[in-house]
């Protein structure tokens, strides 16, 4: 396999939906992995495009057949990665990235060890609640459990190869371009790739 996995992982609210959409509309050999989830979808969300949406009985099926690479419960509702559609881009040298939390990373790096993880921080925990409260989408209950979770997740950044801030969006969405880069020209992918250059040496 020649393509790389890069998982990207952040606290809500740390804006790395954005992040990873413009990533994907600068590299375009990037394939984001469409989760599965048990959770109902919200307005303008279509299955198959935010998330593939499956009854819970399904997907407790999925998770007996073995089919996800890593699969979570979050505030009640599961959530999956397709672990064939995965295999399959990556020996394809295509270029994949998930987004998911840390025990999903966990997961993954326990089957795909060079996996390339990435961490989104906010700049600080004051502005993650800022950002929070003023986007509207969220009850103060909900804005205090995702509060929470930021510093549990938080908590297992160094768990990551690369960390980075997300004060201003560009600069962070150069840094994000910056590993993306670095990842590929990385000696095992490199091997694979250029296995013919190499041979003309011999």
């Amino acid at each position: 396999m020649s393509g790389s996995l890069f998982v990207v992982v952040a606290p809500s609210g740390a804006g790395k939906t954005s992040l990873v959409a413009e990533l994907l509309a600068r590299e375009p050999r990037i394939k984001l992995s469409i989760s599965y989830t048990t959770r109902a979808p919200r307005e303008g969300e279509a299955h198959g495009r935010e998330y593939h949406f499956v009854a819970r009985e399904e997907f407790e099926r999925m998770i007996a057949s073995g089919d996800f690479l890593e699969h979570a419960n979050v505030y009640g509702n599961y959530y999956g990665t397709s672990r064939r559609w995965i295999e399959a881009q990556l020996a394809g040298d295509n270029d994949v990235l998930l987004e998911i939390d840390w025990q999903g990373a966990r997961q993954v790096r326990a089957l795909f060890p060079r996996m390339v993880g990435i961490f989104i921080l906010p700049p600080s925990f004051s502005e993650l609640k800022r950002r929070l409260e003023t986007r509207g989408k969220d009850a103060a209950d909900v804005i205090a459990r995702r509060l929470a979770g930021a510093r549990e997740e938080v908590s297992h950044v160094l768990e990551f190869q690369y960390i980075i801030v997300n004060e201003a969006f560009d600069s962070a969405v150069s840094d994000l371009q910056a590993v993306v880069r670095a990842a590929r020209l990385a000696r095992e992918p490199q091997s694979v790739r250029l296995a013919s250059l190499l041979a003309e040496f011999k």
